[in-house]
């Protein structure tokens, strides 16, 4: 019985060692010569959402895809999800050496950017934020503190519960909110049905607690700021300034008749605005 238990034990520790050991990012990289670009995704997106805006890139760079574990058929890690994903991108921006750096993030690829413009401001030069917000709680749970917001809630063990056939029908809604697209819609889904569970809702819920409001004052990159216009211009326009008052070097610009896929709906907008800033 001891025996038994013992390599029980063993089975345990050496799962979670494995388990531990699981890479919080993926990184495929194309070119060889010109300046470094990273490609962030936004939340259950996979790095390759970026490939038609490099193969649309007027101005030779390395290029940078990144996807992050628990999504596109990448092992999942353990909490922390977005503190993880973080920690290993400054550790490969450390350890390949990358100056001049710009970064191109969508949605939460866009809090990582600010994340890491304000970690290593020396080695940033340029961002651009596509519809990404420092602080997506006080948007949607406006006055709600991070504390507040617990990832052993209710409704997160609602989620974890949900049967396949409801989840769809949730991340349909979702999709049909992210882009005019009508093409795109089941791409979007079938991300989010791919996903890991845990991670989905889990990871999601650090998003919820993130505020990099006050980390905007470290950032010294100049920054591009791309929004859809989706559901309302003005009140997008005065959201990202109010949320983004902490940059210095800014600008804002809104895509018409685009929702939060901005590289989906207005393409060739999106390709003159990240070519016209990657070459200045």
């Amino acid at each position: 019985m001891k025996k038994f238990i013992l390599t029980l034990s063993l089975l345990f520790v050496t799962a979670f060692a494995l388990a531990q050991s699981h890479q919080a990012i993926r990184v495929e990289k194309t070119g060889t010569t010109g300046d470094p670009v990273l490609f962030l995704p936004g939340f259950t997106s996979p790095g390759s959402v970026w490939k038609e805006t490099i193969r649309n890139l007027e101005v030779e760079k390395q290029s940078y895809l990144i996807s992050y574990a628990g999504f596109n058929g990448i092992l999942p890690i353990d909490t922390p999800w977005y503190a993880s994903i973080r920690k290993e991108l400054l550790q490969y921006i450390e350890k390949e050496n990358l100056t001049n750096l710009s970064i191109v993030g969508h949605s939460m690829g866009g809090n990582l950017a600010v994340d890491i413009a304000a970690a290593v401001p020396g080695r940033v030069k340029k961002l651009i934020l596509v519809d990404a917000i420092p602080c997506m709680r006080e948007l949607m749970m406006p006055g709600v503190a991070a504390s507040q917001i617990q990832h052993n809630s209710p409704y997160n063990q609602q989620m974890l519960r949900m049967s396949d056939e409801d989840l769809r029908k949730t991340a349909i809604m979702m999709a049909n909110n992210m882009t005019n697209r009508q093409d795109r819609i089941d791409t979007l889904v079938q991300w989010s049905m791919e996903a890991d569970r845990k991670t989905f809702v889990l990871g999601y819920t650090d998003l919820l607690k993130l505020d990099l409001r006050e980390a905007l004052k470290q950032v010294k990159a100049q920054t591009l700021i791309l929004g859809a216009t989706f559901p309302d211009a003005g009140l997008v326009l005065e959201n990202f300034e109010k949320q983004y008052a902490n940059l210095p070097l800014k600008t804002i610009a809104l895509a018409t008749d685009s929702k939060h896929f901005i590289m989906f709906d207005q393409p060739e907008w999106f390709f003159e605005k990240v070519n016209t800033f990657l070459a200045k």
